[in-house]
């Protein structure tokens, strides 16, 4: 039987993944306008199998396995691979889903700036594609199509491309090809990012409909809840002015829990719930399941972030308010990629439905 055959490479991944298959129209009859699907699952979930090409770091992959069974929970067959081990497992992880890729009608995939998945994108032929949120970098991904350029994160940095980049240069231009419209090919995004519908790209928003059903909703507590960010992970931002902001935002907005991004470091960590006195939450979920299962704080604060753009679509109807506060020019790091500062105040002047705040004074 043919299937839909999704890679997917973090928790937020899947459960976008979750989601797509949720809001998959029924089959219409002759003459009569398709429906939207009847809130008892994902009606795409016995076609649909998700690949899991297993991350390394600890967080990811718990989320992960969380997330996996969810899935199953909702008809939907999981495979997890363990893809990087090296040489010998991507070869073995290749030889093992050739035959689905064969007999894959429609490819879903979470990251298409993934070299690992650029490299399967190769091997897919001429299928039908769905590109599911992997957060904000669905803005960076859509605008790079439309505009014919390679892909490249916005965080890093511009300027000659290493060995490696060379090496995987055929790979990547392949992959374009494949992530960009052709007459015979349909790209879908689906997506709960503020992007614009381009020549042979379908976009179909995400509301967390699937989340909304099963969840929630969510129980409030006292005070206000922060969600942290990766961005200083990433090299965007400076350790010591991120702890600050957090610290100056918890005070003048009586926040007492800070929800740590699944990437933020243990060390960076303690030191923020050291300094700033916040009860440091690891979630075993993303965030919108977190947020909607609950207790949730009545107001929650953020930096630039996915969240700004999902939260307020998984606590719709909830009465909960999300904030979001813009980075200062300041805490970026002298070597933070230069359009670093453009995208993450496009990130935050794109977000709906959401409090904005100025950058807190320490």
């Amino acid at each position: 039987m043919p299937v839909n055959l999704a890679f997917v490479e973090s928790p937020v991944q899947l459960l976008n993944v979750l989601e797509w298959a949720h809001a998959a129209p029924e089959e219409s009859l002759p003459g009569v306008p398709a429906q939207p699907a009847v809130r008892t699952g994902p009606s795409r979930a016995a076609e649909l199998t998700v690949v899991v090409l297993s991350p390394t770091d600890p967080m990811s992959r718990g989320q992960l396995r969380r997330m996996a069974e969810l899935a199953r929970d909702e008809g939907i067959t999981v495979r997890w691979q363990e893809a990087r081990g090296g040489v010998g497992a991507l070869l073995r992880t290749v030889r093992e889903l050739v035959p689905l890729m064969r007999r894959g009608e429609r490819v879903v995939i979470g990251d298409p700036f993934s070299r690992y998945v650029q490299m399967l994108l190769t091997l897919v032929g001429r299928k039908d594609l769905t590109v599911v949120d992997d957060g904000t970098a669905t803005m960076e991904f859509v605008a790079q199509v439309a505009r014919g350029e390679r892909l490249v994160r916005w965080h890093r940095r511009g300027g000659r491309r290493g060995p490696r980049e060379l090496v995987l240069a055929p790979v990547t231009f392949l992959a374009r090809r494949r992530l960009s419209p052709a007459p015979n090919r349909s790209i879908e995004v689906f997506t709960s990012m503020p992007v614009e519908p381009r020549p042979g790209l379908t976009v179909t928003p995400n509301d967390f409909a699937w989340t909304r059903f099963r969840y929630g909703p969510p129980r409030l507590t006292r005070g206000a809840d922060i969600v942290g960010t990766s961005l200083v992970e990433t090299g965007v931002v400076d350790l010591e002015q991120y702890l600050e902001a957090v610290r100056a935002l918890a005070r003048a907005h009586g926040a007492t829990r800070y929800f740590a991004h699944r990437r933020e470091s243990s060390d960076k960590l303690h030191r923020l719930a050291t300094e700033t006195g916040l009860e440091v939450v690891r979630p075993d979920l993303p965030l919108e399941l977190i947020a909607r299962r609950g207790p949730i704080g009545g107001t929650v604060l953020s930096f630039p972030s996915t969240v700004v753009h999902t939260l307020p679509l998984a606590l719709a109807g909830t009465g909960i308010k999300v904030a979001v506060c813009d980075i200062a020019p300041e805490w970026l790091k002298e070597n933070a990629s230069p359009r670093a500062q453009g995208f993450l105040a496009g990130v935050t002047g794109t977000a709906r439905d959401v409090q904005h705040l100025p950058s807190p004074v320490a």
